[in-house]
């Protein structure tokens, strides 16, 4: 599953430094999900093996079906968490992803007003990336408060540091790729088997086609994860050649 991160010296220090995030949420997070949070940052640290027995800690996860919440899912379970996974049902999820989520024991969940919200923003040529993130985030936050689950955990590669978990509210936020300093290369070997990268989604396409102009911010998001080292050069090549194409 998981691998040491060896001599690699940018993702020590990250570890490290989030170990210290990791220690403003112990309080919140209870003794448990703590330690076993711990045992996973120092098996990436020096390998050393750790207890995965079921801890009984519930965590809601954020399950798109990618890449990325797949291998959070993935890790949590293997860490011995109650991983649930909480999938926004959004009008662009084909049956392949829906189906997917399903095997993996998904609840499924609904933001009716998602298009209301969301086609305004098409239509102007407006960004809808960050909107439509914190609309599923939001909607996964007030599922997790209804069902008594302190901890959220997302996908995110890039909240490293001090928002690599942190408190929000009454809960905490645990972006578990840039918690464990994941990148995408170790996530698609977490998930198994070959990965065909493509960026975005078919109303994120759509919004390309209305507002041409709206592919550098996404040129620009790909540029940010391969100077965090999340992504490798060679990925972020035909990332940026599948936004150019679309």
């Amino acid at each position: 599953m998981l691998k040491p991160v060896g001599e690699d010296f940018v993702k020590r220090y990250r570890l490290e430094y989030n170990l210290e995030a990791l220690k403003r949420v112990r309080r919140d997070i209870g003794e448990i999900a703590h330690t076993r949070l711990r045992a996973l940052i120092e098996y990436r640290l020096s390998g050393k093996d750790f207890d995965r027995s079921p801890t009984g800690a519930k965590v809601a996860v954020a399950f798109s079906g990618g890449s990325d919440s797949t291998a959070t899912l993935k890790v949590l379970r293997w860490a011995g968490f109650d991983a649930i996974p909480i999938t926004v049902k959004l009008p662009q999820m084909g049956e392949k992803t829906l189906e997917k989520a399903r095997n993996y024991g998904a609840v499924f969940i609904e933001i009716p007003e998602y298009l209301d919200i969301i086609r305004p923003q098409i239509e102007k040529g407006a960004p809808i990336c960050g909107r439509c993130h914190a609309l599923v985030m939001s909607a996964v936050e007030g599922y997790a408060r209804k069902s008594g689950i302190k901890i959220v955990a997302s996908g995110d590669m890039l909240s490293s540091g001090l928002i690599s978990i942190y408190q929000k509210e009454d809960l905490v936020i645990l972006n578990l790729p840039a918690f464990l300093a994941l990148d995408k290369a170790e996530i698609i070997e977490i998930i198994g088997g070959d990965y065909d990268l493509k960026f975005g989604c078919p109303l994120l396409w759509e919004l390309f086609r209305k507002a041409p102009s709206t592919k550098r911010l996404s040129i620009q998001r790909v540029l940010r994860e391969t100077r965090a080292r999340a992504l490798r050069p060679g990925m972020a090549r035909e990332l940026i050649l599948d936004i150019l194409s679309r």
